[in-house]
């Protein structure tokens, strides 16, 4: 029987700050908030994020019965997503759950802000994560994760067979917002928040539990309802890529396969 699998958003991050005023339900294009800045090279998590969203992701999970069945941590190799997992779900490392970075779930775009480090730099300053098993071509942006609508989705349906093929009764995953919604789930995800899903009878969709559908993610920070590709998500593609996408983006591929 395939896992149940815990989709986990990280904290809030340091290129999240000129935003956070930003409802997550406008249209960003009208908006007159400032943009985010994408300068910052794989930013850190911010005090906020760190201290205060950690602490009460950390504290929802220790008392959500299913976490004690957790049996396994896939982390994106993203500094933000590493360190939530560490503030977060620490409680479980120290209880000798593994921890496993993977490639597959870093987020998607070509910014300096989802360019990842040298593994052999993040190795040093997360030692207490299992490394064996990254992807060597992290974290060039080439091949699979490569920043194409094609190559999106197919990283999502590698990540959720890499999933549906492990014998844990239970899975956290820690990743982004962006991946989460176009690879994995069409789910859009609040900082530090969770949801929780189990795989469709004979197939790789994601079925997401009501308790936490109804209630917009385990903490309630989720914009409710079913997401696909957005215009936005183009804006950052080669152009000879995004030329080719964007005006179909409407027919979003079926996640489950």
């Amino acid at each position: 029987m395939p896992p149940t699998i815990i989709l986990i958003r990280h904290a809030e991050a340091l290129h999240n700050i000129s935003n956070k005023f930003f409802s997550l339900f406008a249209d960003a294009q009208k908006s007159n908030h400032p943009s985010q800045d994408y300068t910052i090279r794989d930013p850190p998590l911010t005090e906020l994020g760190k201290q205060t969203q950690c602490a009460a992701l950390s504290e929802s999970l220790q008392t959500f019965p299913l976490s004690q069945d957790i049996g396994l941590i896939v982390v994106s190799p993203m500094t933000r997503a590493l360190q939530t997992a560490d503030n977060s779900l620490g409680w479980l490392m120290n209880q000798g759950v593994p921890a496993i970075p993977q490639a597959e779930w870093q987020e998607n775009t070509v910014n300096s802000i989802d360019i990842g480090r040298p593994v052999a730099e993040l190795e040093k300053e997360f030692p207490q994560f299992d490394w064996t098993q990254i992807d060597p071509v992290f974290p060039a942006k080439e091949g699979l994760y490569e920043f194409s609508q094609k190559a999106l989705t197919k990283r999502g349906v590698v990540a959720r067979i890499w999933l549906h093929e492990r014998k844990e009764k239970v899975i956290a995953v820690i990743s982004h917002d962006g991946f989460m919604r176009v690879g994995i789930c069409q789910r859009k995800f609040g900082n530090a928040d969770y949801r929780v899903f189990d795989f469709e009878e004979n197939g790789l969709g994601l079925v997401e539990w009501k308790s936490t559908e109804e209630k917009g993610g385990g903490l309630g920070t989720s914009p409710k309802g079913h997401f696909g590709w957005l215009p936005n998500d183009f804006k950052y593609m080669p152009k000879n890529i995004a030329t080719t996408t964007e005006t179909n983006y409407e027919s979003t591929t079926v996640l489950g396969v």
